[in-house]
């Protein structure tokens, strides 16, 4: 690891994804965690003679890599409740394990997430949970070296308590260290009524106005599934004829700052309202094919203009927070089942992953991208590997034919988290074995609840 804040990343082939593009054998100067520089090396070379020095030569050197949507500590709930639709899977599976959690469980689950988020080239997680003041998903984010924005979830049952914990959120997270920022998150259309989902886009503005310089996302699972209107109507008798979409920018919850979860059951008028309202839309592939919720229209999406990010979603839905995979899967699924071998083209999968996902968490000004002036957020992937060789193109190796494991060095703010495969800022196995202890004793909370009511 560098011990003097200025350094290059030198040698290797830098994937901008910015103006500058693809620059082979180059170099990124780095000084306090920010990139101050980026060319051809042997026109920079002598310029930065004297800074320490990371070889990345035969490697690939991208942004860090935004899961745009997740719920960082459903880890704890990998594989626990497969082969379920979705409303079965949340109301009889996911949400009575979850009243079960406690802060320091969620703690656990969210270090978890950040060590597989660091392993797989990730910089930046957006997340929606639950949040508790004395442990919580930011505190395991910020202590792991990541860049996170973190959601405490909002329901219609439990306004009061949602009010106190997004006061709590804000005032200890908010802009600390320009790592953390938290969000707003309603947790979707038919969990929150019409009135406390207008009330929690105006605190999204009114905290802005606060927290000034730092923006505030709104953070929602938008048209999910195809019954989603009819839920919304059942749930709070309202009328909702006209479609989610509609009914959502009747209330005014369509703003710039709205990060729309999946947007599966969409109609091409709503795709235009959703262009033209700005709104950020985060795909979700293998959550979305997993759970049968269908297949977003994101070829119909990018022609529109609509900003399209990427998200793993939890890994109670995905079981795995990997966004090459989700990388892999967007190029080919929209191609399948479009029959349409021309769709999403290697370089827009990748740029969901990294700039859209800058973009839909509002923090595009400091990240996804390699940029003078950016926060020095990056990857290095070895290349030298037999399922990347021969290169004739690397970012089409990066959507194709890249795994998480090709990842070696990881870097937030231009300090190393993971430096040739070896983790910098958790231990790994501890966190581990403390999972393993959690998944059991929630196990045994939840028999104690059973044999408490059969009895």
């Amino acid at each position: 690891m560098p011990e003097s804040p200025y350094f290059v990343v030198s040698g290797g082939t830098l994937i901008t994804m910015g103006p500058k593009g693809v620059i082979r054998d180059g170099l990124l100067a780095v000084e306090d965690g920010i990139i101050v520089d980026i060319g051809r090396r042997m026109e920079l070379k002598g310029k930065y003679a004297s800074y320490q020095r990371i070889d990345a030569n035969g490697k690939i050197v991208m942004p860090g890599l935004v899961n745009a949507h997740t719920h960082a500590a459903m880890t704890l709930l990998r594989g626990y409740a497969d082969d379920l639709p979705l409303k079965q899977w949340l109301e009889k599976w996911v949400w009575p394990l979850e009243r079960h959690l406690t802060g320091y469980e969620i703690y656990v689950g969210a270090l978890l997430a950040s060590i597989e988020s660091m392993l797989s080239g990730v910089t930046t997680i957006n997340t929606m949970y639950h949040y508790y003041p004395d442990y919580n998903e930011a505190k395991a984010i910020f202590e792991s070296g990541l860049r996170g924005a973190v959601g405490h979830v909002c329901f219609s049952w439990r306004k009061d308590f949602d009010k106190q914990a997004l006061k709590a959120l804000f005032t200890e997270w908010h802009g600390k260290e320009g790592r953390i920022r938290a969000t707003v998150d309603p947790h979707a259309p038919y969990t929150v009524d019409p009135d406390y989902l207008q009330y929690l886009c105006e605190l999204a503005e009114e905290l802005e106005k606060r927290y000034e310089g730092v923006p505030v996302a709104l953070h929602m699972h938008v048209a999910e599934t195809e019954d989603e209107a009819l839920l919304v109507s059942e749930a709070f008798n309202v009328k909702v004829e006209s479609g989610i979409i509609k009914y959502l920018e009747k209330l005014g919850v369509l703003k710039p700052r709205l990060i729309a979860a999946h947007c599966v059951w969409l109609t091409d008028e709503e795709i235009e309202i959703l262009r033209r309202r700005n709104v950020k839309v985060v795909h979700n592939p293998v959550s979305n094919l997993k759970l049968a919720s269908g297949v977003s229209p994101i070829p119909k999406l990018l022609k529109a203009g609509v900003t399209i990010a990427l998200g793993t979603d939890g890994a109670c839905s995905n079981n795995s927070l990997d966004i090459f995979e989700a990388i892999k899967l967007t190029a080919l699924l929209h191609k399948g089942v479009n029959l349409d071998p021309t769709l999403i083209k290697a370089e827009d999968a990748v740029k969901m992953a990294t700039l859209n996902g800058a973009r839909a968490l509002l923090w595009e000004d400091k990240l996804g991208s390699l940029e003078t002036g950016k926060a020095a957020d990056f990857a290095i992937l070895n290349f030298r590997k037999p399922h990347l060789t021969p290169l004739f193109n690397e970012l089409s190796h990066l959507t194709y034919a890249v795994k998480s494991s090709d990842v070696e060095t990881v870097a937030v703010n231009g300090k190393l988290i993971l430096e040739d495969g070896k983790l910098k800022t958790v231990d790994i196995e501890k966190v581990m074995d403390e999972a393993e202890k959690v998944k059991e004793d929630l196990l045994l909370k939840v028999q104690a609840k059973l044999a408490k009511h059969s009895s």
